[in-house]
């Protein structure tokens, strides 16, 4: 029987990619981004191509009532979501003293509360039926504490931290809740953030379909963690051999501003 999976910013990178594969897997799918365009264009794609129902909701899950709009309309279409992919979020790079306010408070609207808020909704439907998953887009970062994308990182470490506590609480239940952490990906994200002057371009950055393709299979396992690529994997075990203070500023000296 085929699952209808939810994804949020679906439009491009990381979520356009895992999209492809549960699409190509067969399963129905509800595009939840801003760009109508985007979506409806994929949406068209994967019916032809796949022979799968698509549902697009071109709206904002950070703007207020938003996601409580979507579950309630799928709810009247009689859509069920099986699958939820928290995957909408930007970050915002540069020291917290001249970064801009506005734009780190919407981070935290569609970071942490977009993803807890579609998460409330949508998981007690699942247990209630004894199966079902969701998937959180974390990040490497949310292993660490992060200079020069101090709010980024924090965000990320909510995400992991949420997930894994409710994989606990969920556990026997037929539901699974993975955190999927990528590390620097070729995304929208550099340009989008601002961190195109960061040292840390100079290291290795997977691609999207890599992150995807790992995620997705892992998904389907009931992972827990997902952290694409061997390196990453080192990387998040880092914290646990040295002292916070020097991991900090290990990370403040890779993602300084080149010619710092």
């Amino acid at each position: 029987m085929r699952k209808t999976v939810l994804i949020t910013g679906v439009s491009g990178g990381i979520g356009k990619e895992l999209a492809d594969r549960f699409a190509k897997g067969g399963n129905h799918i509800v595009l939840v981004a801003r760009s109508e365009g985007k979506i409806q264009d994929l949406a068209q794609e994967y019916q032809k191509k796949y022979g799968i129902q698509t549902t697009v909701i071109a709206k904002d899950v950070a703007a207020p009532g938003v996601p409580q709009e979507i579950y309630h309309e799928l709810k009247e279409k009689g859509i069920v979501v099986d699958y939820l992919v928290n995957n909408a979020g930007f970050g915002l790079f540069g020291t917290f003293m001249e970064t801009d306010l506005e734009q780190e408070v919407n981070m935290i609207d569609v970071n942490i509360k977009a993803l807890t808020v579609m998460t409330k909704l949508f998981l007690p439907d699942m247990i209630q039926r004894g199966h079902g998953g969701v998937m959180n887009v974390a990040s490497l970062v949310g292993f660490f504490p992060g200079p020069m994308m101090s709010v980024y990182y924090a965000t990320k470490a909510y995400v992991l931290s949420f997930t894994e506590a409710l994989e606990n609480e969920v556990s026997g239940t037929g539901v699974t809740v993975t955190a999927l952490c990528p590390g620097l990906t070729s995304t929208g994200f550099v340009d989008r953030s601002g961190m195109g002057v960061s040292k840390m371009l100079q290291g290795p950055i997977m691609e999207a379909g890599q992150v995807a393709e790992e995620g997705y299979q892992g998904f389907l396992r009931g992972k827990t963690l997902i952290m694409p690529g061997a390196r990453n994997r080192f990387i998040a075990f880092m914290p646990r051999l040295l002292p916070r203070k020097m991991m900090t500023r290990i990370i403040r000296s890779s993602q300084d501003k080149t010619g710092h």
